[in-house]
């Protein structure tokens, strides 16, 4: 008797793969927050650079041991400067065309909105210059904010606006060359020292303040350095 065929078994179905139907849960962890934080950072060490830049130029410009003015006079652009040694003129028949140059204005008359005095003793190769009277006026009698009455030293500050005057503004408007090492045409080093104490630096770029007691030298220092003034009764 003959077998029978074998039936064959069914194929088992191919089952699908599993979908994940939960979607993902963005990270909000630790690592986003950190992104959020190191922005934060960068930002506030911009500011503080952009700040600390700000603050370095400005006292880069100027001199604290100079009391911090910052309007340099170029000497190399004031024409007509004195040459020789001194005694030195007042400069007055140049000094129109040097007062742009020097930050000063001739004026129709004195102001005393802000009015304040200064003595300067120059010494140039160990003898003493004199500082002549008539600084700071023009041929015509017009006056600039700062200048001289007399042949003493005594400099005058008298200006509509209470504003910074150098003396390196005086000697641009007299026509003397003044810096760290030069005197008109002396050159060599400039000691200098303001109420007694000696100053570093460039002297020129002194800010004028009430009652100082100015001395310049080039060569050797006088044997009694003047270390105050007396200011006449007023001024």
């Amino acid at each position: 008797m003959a077998k029978k065929p074998r039936t064959p078994a069914p194929p088992r179905p191919v089952q699908a793969p599993k979908r994940r139907d939960t979607p993902r849960t963005p990270r909000t962890g630790p690592s986003f927050d950190r992104r959020w934080v190191i922005g934060g950072v960068v930002a506030v060490a911009v500011i503080v650079a952009v700040v600390l830049a700000v603050v370095l130029t400005r006292g880069g410009s100027s001199s604290s041991t100079n009391g911090g003015y910052t309007d340099k006079v170029n000497f190399a652009a004031l024409p007509n400067l004195h040459s020789g040694p001194p005694p030195w003129d007042n400069g007055d028949a140049f000094l129109e065309s040097r007062l742009p140059l020097v930050n000063l204005t001739a004026l129709g008359q004195e102001q005393l909105a802000f009015h304040i005095h200064q003595h300067l003793d120059l010494y140039v190769n160990g003898k003493k210059v004199v500082v002549p009277a008539g600084v700071g006026f023009t041929p015509d009698g017009k006056v600039t904010e700062l200048h001289t009455h007399d042949s003493t030293g005594l400099l005058h500050v008298e200006s509509p606006v209470d504003r910074p005057y150098s003396l390196g503004q005086f000697f641009g408007e007299w026509g003397v060359r003044l810096s760290g090492n030069r005197i008109g045409d002396s050159r060599g080093k400039v000691d200098w020292w303001v109420d007694g104490k000696k100053r570093p630096g460039n002297p020129a770029l002194l800010e004028l303040k009430p009652h100082q007691e100015i001395v310049v030298v080039l060569g050797t220092p006088p044997t009694a350095l003047p270390r105050s003034y007396k200011f006449p009764p007023g001024t």
